[in-house]
């Protein structure tokens, strides 16, 4: 199975992230974090008792687990946040800064060249991501969205990091997400019992959306993406991350979340322009992975 391709699913999956987050209702975002976690982490459970030796795979330092539950604990916790506290669109697509952080950040890996056209391919993702939201801030939105936008940037430089980091940890087997889902649900539930008010989803379409997270943006995406950036292409798959903003601001429009404009037309084909260069085709290079 080809790893950059797994990776590029796992961008497919978060493309629904925003929508499905959005269709929950008002659930609170440790309530919600537990509820797709733990949906996510059976999910790989699910696949153990088919395979051998998986149990013995899963003898890791501390700092592997600690690792693994902070970034997808504090992400996922941010991110809800985000979409709480300001417009879905918006606050999506700041978060979505982590690609470009990811192409810049993976130049301190071992063995890994940053090229121009890794970066470039990068910035031209940012554009067409940056154009989608032109005109959409002012000092009043500001001003009543600061801390959505402000959660959303944060989870944007947890998750390059922790993206970053998965690939120095290459040899930890993808089953350790597993674990990483079940404690992170674990952690969010400590968190909604002290701090929240229980919220049960008020239909069966609220109840959809949240098995819909926990199968596919807070499930399979995690496994792929974990494979993804430990055995393919880190750079491209960076820049190519950002189809996922723009495949969901599509999916945002056309359910309603959001208004379509000349600016999502020109944001598919930078973001499309980017991914090519990146990729090194425009330059002749074949890159592996």
């Amino acid at each position: 199975m080809n790893p950059t391709l797994t990776g590029f699913s796992a961008i497919l999956l978060w493309s629904l992230l925003a929508l499905l987050t959005a269709a929950t209702g008002t659930i609170p975002p440790f309530q919600l974090l537990a509820m797709t976690f733990a949906i996510g982490g059976f999910c790989g459970l699910a696949s153990w008792p088919f395979r051998r030796n998986v149990l013995a795979g899963l003898k890791l330092p501390a700092k592997v687990w600690i690792f693994g539950i902070a970034g997808l604990f504090g992400y996922h916790f941010f991110y809800y946040t985000a979409l709480r506290n300001a417009p879905v669109a918006e606050a999506g697509l700041i978060a979505y800064l982590w690609p470009l952080l990811i192409v810049v950040g993976s130049a301190m890996l071992p063995n890994e060249r940053l090229r121009a056209y890794h970066i470039i391919g990068a910035i031209l993702g940012l554009s067409g991501t940056a154009l989608l939201i032109a005109g959409k801030f002012d000092g009043a939105g500001f001003g009543q969205y600061g801390f959505g936008y402000l959660s959303a940037l944060i989870c944007a430089f947890i998750w390059s990091a922790y993206s970053i980091i998965s690939r120095h940890f290459r040899e930890t087997p993808t089953d350790a997400v597993t674990i990483y889902c079940l404690a992170t649900a674990i952690l969010a539930l400590i968190c909604h019992l002290f701090l929240e008010t229980t919220v049960w989803p008020k239909n069966t379409s609220q109840w959809l959306a949240i098995f819909g997270l926990g199968i596919g943006p807070v499930g399979l995406a995690f496994y792929a993406w974990d494979y993804g950036v430990k055995k393919g292409n880190i750079q491209l798959l960076g820049s190519i991350a950002y189809f996922a903003p723009v495949f969901s601001t599509i999916i945002l429009v056309l359910v309603g979340y959001a208004e379509p404009d000349w600016r999502l037309a020109l944001a598919v084909v930078l973001v499309t322009i980017g991914a090519l260069v990146a990729s090194g085709k425009l330059q002749g290079r074949k890159n592996n992975g």
